[in-house]
């Protein structure tokens, strides 16, 4: 039996976990608020807030119920729009209405629960946070620009009453934007099972974030048994000696938020914006993304560049091995039977280590990579050093450009150097074409995102690299 609490009342279902929650929610519930879409995650009109037990409280985030498995949500709190509603509207649906921001209103529940979302979270308010916040959802008829100014409106009204460390329920609450019910469901929550066990035995299916699983694979994990990965013992994101550690379960945004990274990875957080919107980051595990195995998966190829270790876990058995040497060929692992990623690490230094991360793809922060690579090094006396490439949508795994990580050592860092490169790495992918592009383009992008490379991290000008090719 699964529990959970669902807006102000407590539930109980005997639905298979492995059903999308949207499908509980506007069929047994009966709450069409949530509304049936893209069902890939992508236009946040079905967005619920998921709400957890953590050591200061309750902490909140935006999720697309399209993606979520409902057995994710044993001993949580489901927020849906009708959760949010009261008898008259609440500052920010009033915004909304003031500012012209809704017009047929499909997508005006996702908004209103994400940006509510962004309120319970934020440590403090800034209008390009919120719209961040709302990145994942798509309005397909009144336009951002009125949106934008319903934003500003309500944000403007509740930074001079809210204080930073007020409680942030509690607050919200007062200020009319939660109802009442919010500061008893802690309490509710505390009365109910954490998660949901699945026998190990009747497991066919196991499901970390479940981001790619859903669209890939939906109405095969709605039919048989799921496992839930359950919550990492260890933090997301840990140092330990002198290594960086992630948990199997920590997710994009995890990665994005964490001090740690930042200060071992310069430029992380751009390169998690660039994986997807917040509801994806706040789903998509490290784990999940690897064992995907997908050829353009943005996580694999910013671990493969540094140069990361993959420790699994099968009973009592323990193992590690080097990240690029678990991917085998295509969608094919070093992966035994019974067997999970437990966690990834890499070197937290050396000091100064370069880092950068781009990709092409049809939209800049939503989409799947035509093609996308990562690079990390050292520069010393004025030589690279330490050199690790790695690029995804080029050959049948995600990869490392073995071939041109050579030609680098040791080289300055030069827009000569970067052309030879750009053309060392051409030579060692070997693309396929399909939808996202020829095989002929696709080489053509990876050269151009070398270069790309060296113009971010040693600002070198595209004019040189036209000088030097002359």
């Amino acid at each position: 039996m699964l529990k959970f609490v669902l807006n102000n009342r407590s539930m109980e279902t005997e639905w298979p976990p492995g059903r999308p929650a949207l499908d509980f929610l506007r069929g047994e519930a009966g709450l069409t608020g949530v509304k049936f879409a893209c069902r890939e995650g992508d236009c946040g009109s079905c967005a619920v807030l998921l709400g957890s037990r953590c050591e200061d409280g309750l902490r909140y985030q935006i999720v697309t119920s399209c993606l979520l498995p409902l057995g994710a949500v044993a001993g949580r709190h489901v927020v849906t729009i009708e959760g949010l509603n009261r008898q008259e509207l609440n500052p920010i649906q009033q915004a909304f209405v003031d500012c012209g921001a809704s017009q047929c209103g499909f997508c005006t529940p996702g908004f209103i629960v994400s940006l509510t979302g962004y309120l319970l979270e934020a440590k403090e308010f800034r209008f390009e946070d919120a719209v961040e916040a709302i990145g994942g959802n798509i309005c397909r008829c009144t336009g951002y620009a009125s949106i934008g100014r319903a934003i500003d409106r309500f944000l403007d009204a509740l930074s001079s009453t809210i204080e930073p460390e007020e409680p942030r329920i509690e607050a919200l609450v007062r200020e009319e934007i939660l109802p009442e019910y919010f500061l008893s469901v802690g309490s509710a929550l505390a009365d109910l099972p954490p998660a949901l066990t699945v026998p190990s035995s009747a497991t066919r299916t196991i499901v970390a974030g479940g981001t790619d699983l859903y669209v890939q694979r939906p109405h095969e994990i709605e039919r048989t048994p799921i496992f839930i990965v359950p919550q990492s013992a260890r933090p997301a994101v840990s140092r330990e000696g002198g290594s960086v550690v992630l948990a199997a379960t920590a997710t994009a945004e995890d990665m994005k938020q964490s001090d740690i990274l930042a200060e071992s990875v310069g430029g992380i957080d751009r390169a998690m914006e660039l994986m997807g919107s917040l509801p994806i980051r706040n789903r998509a595990t490290i784990a999940g993304n690897l064992v995907n195995a997908s050829p353009i998966g943005d996580m694999t190829i910013i671990l493969l560049a540094l140069g990361a270790e993959i420790g699994l876990a099968a009973g009592e058995g323990r193992r590690s091995a080097p990240l690029h040497e678990f991917f085998l060929d295509y969608k094919k692992l070093d992966l035994r039977p019974g067997e999970l990623v437990e966690w990834v690490r890499f070197e937290a230094g050396p000091e100064g280590r370069l880092f950068n991360f781009e990709k092409v793809s049809k939209r800049t922060h939503l989409d799947i990579a035509t093609v996308n690579t990562a690079i990390s090094l050292n520069v010393i006396d004025g030589r690279i050093t330490g050199v690790r490439l790695a690029a995804g949508g080029v050959a049948p795994i995600p990869m490392r450009l073995e071939r041109t990580m050579a030609f680098l050592e040791g080289r300055p860092p030069t827009a000569e150097t970067a052309l030879a490169a750009a053309d060392t790495a051409r030579s060692e992918a070997s693309p396929i074409t399909d939808v996202r592009g020829s095989a002929d383009y696709k080489r053509l992008l990876l050269g151009q995102l070398v270069l790309a490379h060296f113009h971010v991290l040693f600002n070198v000008d595209p004019g040189q690299f036209a000088e030097a090719s002359a």
